[in-house]
C-alpha cells in the first residue's frame, strides 16, 4: 500500500513540472507519463496500475493533480481522456513486461519495454482519444501526438536508468521470474 500511494505521489508531483502546449495542441506535454512509466518498471504490473489508479480517482474526486492544476471529472471528457484512460494500461504493460525480463532489471531492455509501452502503447491510446472528443481524423490525431514522441522516448531511457537504480537498491521489488529448465542447462 505503501509503495502505491508513493507512486501515485510521484505522478501527482510530475505534473508540478509545467505543462507545455506546442503548436495551440489540445493535449499538454507533461512529465507525468515518467511517472507513468517508473510505475509499470519498478512496481511491476499489478502495483504499478494500482498507483495510477488511485491518483486518477483523486482526480476524478476534484483534486488538482495533473499538469497544470488539472483534476475532476471534466478532464476525463476532454481530448487528453486517451492519455488519462491510457495510463494505467500503460503501466500494467510495462509492468508485465518488465516482471517477464527478470532479475536483475537491465537498461537496454527496459528502454525497449518503456518505448513499447510507455511510447507506443500510450501514444496510441492518445490518439484514440483525440479522434473521439477532439474530432481529428486517424491522420490528424497522429499528427498532433508527434510531438509527443521525442520527449517521450528520453522519458523512456530517463526511467529505465532511475528503475536500474531502484532494482539494484530494493533488488526484491519485481519477482525473479523462474528459470527455464533450458535456461538451467545453458
Amino acid at each position: 500500500m505503501a509503495q502505491i500511494a508513493t507512486f501515485a505521489g510521484i505522478i501527482a508531483v510530475l505534473g508540478l513540472v509545467p505543462a507545455i502546449a506546442p503548436f495551440g495542441n489540445a493535449v499538454p506535454i507533461t512529465a507525468q507519463s515518467l511517472g507513468i512509466m517508473l510505475c509499470g518498471a519498478v512496481l511491476g504490473a499489478r502495483r504499478g496500475a494500482l498507483a495510477v489508479l488511485v491518483l486518477l480517482a483523486l482526480v476524478a474526486l476534484g483534486l488538482p493533480l495533473l499538469a497544470g492544476g488539472r483534476g475532476g471529472l471534466g478532464v476525463f471528457a476532454g481530448p487528453s481522456v486517451g492519455y488519462l484512460v491510457g495510463w494505467p494500461v500503460a503501466a500494467y504493460a510495462i509492468g508485465m513486461m518488465t516482471q517477464a525480463m527478470g532479475t536483475p532489471y537491465r537498461v537496454a531492455p527496459g528502454v525497449g519495454i518503456n518505448v513499447l509501452g510507455g511510447v507506443l502503447l500510450l501514444n496510441l491510446l492518445g490518439v484514440v482519444g483525440m479522434v473521439l472528443r477532439a474530432d481529428l481524423s486517424v491522420g490528424a490525431a497522429f499528427v498532433a501526438a508527434a510531438p509527443f514522441v521525442p520527449g517521450d522516448l528520453a522519458k523512456a531511457v530517463i526511467c529505465a536508468v532511475v528503475a536500474k537504480g531502484v532494482h539494484a537498491a530494493y533488488p526484491g521489488l519485481i519477482r525473479a521470474r523462474r528459470v527455464a529448465r533450458e535456461d538451467a542447462l545453458v
